[in-house]
């Protein structure tokens, strides 16, 4: 059985950005456009880097910005000030 890793973000400006970012630092994962939101998932792992998210914005980013965007996560969290992690870890 597989385990997906996935973050669901609010389709808005903003989380273009992310998704634009997260879909560079993980060529495996699959980008699902749905009414309202978009779903990134990836078999077991999905990394978020502060330093891709940035240069795609133009400007410095903090890794909690992106809590304002989510409306859902899959898998378990490791965060730190330049990494945002969801992953299966069985």
């Amino acid at each position: 059985m597989s385990q997906l890793a996935f973050i669901v973000f609010q389709d808005n400006d903003n989380a273009r950005y992310l998704v634009e970012a997260i879909a560079e630092d993980n060529p495996h994962a699959e980008v699902q456009h749905h009414p309202a939101m978009i779903r990134i998932q990836a078999e077991k792992r999905l990394v978020i880097n502060r330093a891709t998210v940035e240069e795609k914005i133009g400007r410095e980013w903090d890794v909690q910005e992106m809590l304002l965007d989510v409306i859902s996560i899959g898998g378990n969290v490791d965060e730190d000030e330049d990494h945002f992690i969801l992953e299966w870890k069985n």
